[in-house]
């Protein structure tokens, strides 16, 4: 992994310690024009996730995270559930192309996942009155988290999944199979070692909405749910178990060199010693686990927003989830907004750690059992019904 960069556009803008300020217009900035943007999106993800490969879909959507951000350094990036979004600064163009047709090929060979990439230069959706406005979430120093407005992105989007009526973008935004030069891609710090994350209130909500006041609604389900915050991550749920369940895919993010046998008795290995660490509370260096444990549970990121999109999940009081589905309706019903919901008993984390004795991890959560994939199946349903109305 390379020595990680800091780029004067995203380290200007204003942090956002708190979920709540994503909602303030004034904390996004334009993207500049010289930057480029990649964006992914797995085919056939509802598919997979019925077949219980919700986790597979997961890892290989945070992959080109992981990919793009050991390649340039901190860069503005989102986490979709099954797809996601991420900023390329001047000078790293050429090789985020290439590392964007690895990755593919890393989906497909790991985990036989069609992961659609698409990539433009930022003036390429400009030009085409197409806003790209980026705000730098922050819960913690160190651990930036982008949220996107304007349509560039819904743009770019529609693109990569061939549904975009200006085909012109369709073709700019190809990445060739020929531009993987056969070298795997750089996941160092990919892994998803957690235990899934159980509901400690209720239920775990995931929500996928298309318009309507962001802002607004953020605030009314707060108060509707009567949770100090809307969030699915919490130090009680996080469990440390071994074996982990996805020690595979993580062995697999590690293929090159070694095989994928040696690595999973690597990493299982490793697991098992750090296990003993978290259950007796040893540090190990500057690495605390106690401390680690409540860094994860505040640097897990469970949202997501783009444009007139939101998706949420968070860990819902049983007896409110009828009360969050009232609320949505009515809303749907006065014709503010579209949504999807799906409701599990937990929600399920990828992880990408940079320097876990430096405060340096991010943690992508999405709803148990295909949340995101799901709700956002019913909203398909839900537009396709208004369309037709």
């Amino acid at each position: 992994m390379n020595i990680r960069a800091t780029h004067d556009f995203y380290e200007s803008l204003t942090p956002m310690p708190s979920a709540a300020m994503i909602f303030d217009a004034g904390r996004y900035a334009q993207a500049p024009d010289d930057w480029f943007i990649a964006c992914s999106d797995i085919r056939g993800s509802t598919e997979a996730v019925a077949s219980g490969r919700h986790s597979d879909v997961n890892f290989s959507a945070a992959a080109m995270i992981s990919a793009l951000s050991n390649l340039a350094g901190t860069i503005p990036y989102q986490f979709g559930g099954d797809g996601a979004v991420a900023l390329i600064p001047p000078g790293f163009a050429d090789e985020a192309r290439k590392v964007l047709a690895r990755t593919r090929t890393f989906a497909k060979r790991e985990f036989k996942l069609d992961l659609r990439v698409g990539f433009v230069p930022v003036r390429d959706l400009t030009e085409r009155k197409c806003e790209v406005l980026v705000g730098r979430y922050e819960p913690s120093p160190g651990n930036a988290y982008a949220v996107f407005q304007g349509s560039g992105v819904e743009e770019l989007e529609q693109a990569v999944k061939a549904r975009s009526a200006d085909t012109s973008l369709t073709d700019l935004a190809r990445v060739r199979d020929d531009e993987d030069d056969g070298e795997p891609p750089d996941l160092t710090g990919l892994s998803c070692r957690w235990q899934p994350l159980k509901s400690t209130r209720g239920k775990m909500v995931s929500l996928v909405i298309r318009g309507g006041d962001h802002g607004e609604l953020h605030k009314n389900l707060h108060k509707l749910t009567g949770v100090d915050s809307l969030k699915a991550a919490s130090f009680g749920a996080l469990v440390d178990k071994w074996p982990a369940k996805g020690i595979v895919r993580e062995a697999k993010a590690l293929h090159g060199k070694w095989p994928v046998p040696l690595l999973v008795a690597w990493i299982a290995l490793k697991s098992l010693i750090l296990s003993a660490f978290y259950k007796y509370d040893w540090p190990l260096g500057a690495w605390l686990p106690g401390r680690y444990k409540r860094e994860v549970a505040e640097n897990a990121v469970d949202f997501a927003r783009s444009g007139a999109g939101l998706a949420l999940v968070f860990d819902c009081p049983a007896d409110r989830i009828a009360p969050v589905r009232a609320f949505m309706d009515e809303r749907q019903a006065k014709g503010e907004l579209q949504y999807g919901m799906h409701i599990s008993d937990h929600a399920v984390m990828t992880c990408f750690v940079t320097s876990p004795s430096q405060n340096e991890h991010v943690h992508f959560i999405d709803g148990g059992d295909g949340g995101y994939t799901t709700a956002a199946t019913h909203l398909k349903a839900q537009l396709k019904k208004a369309s037709a109305a």
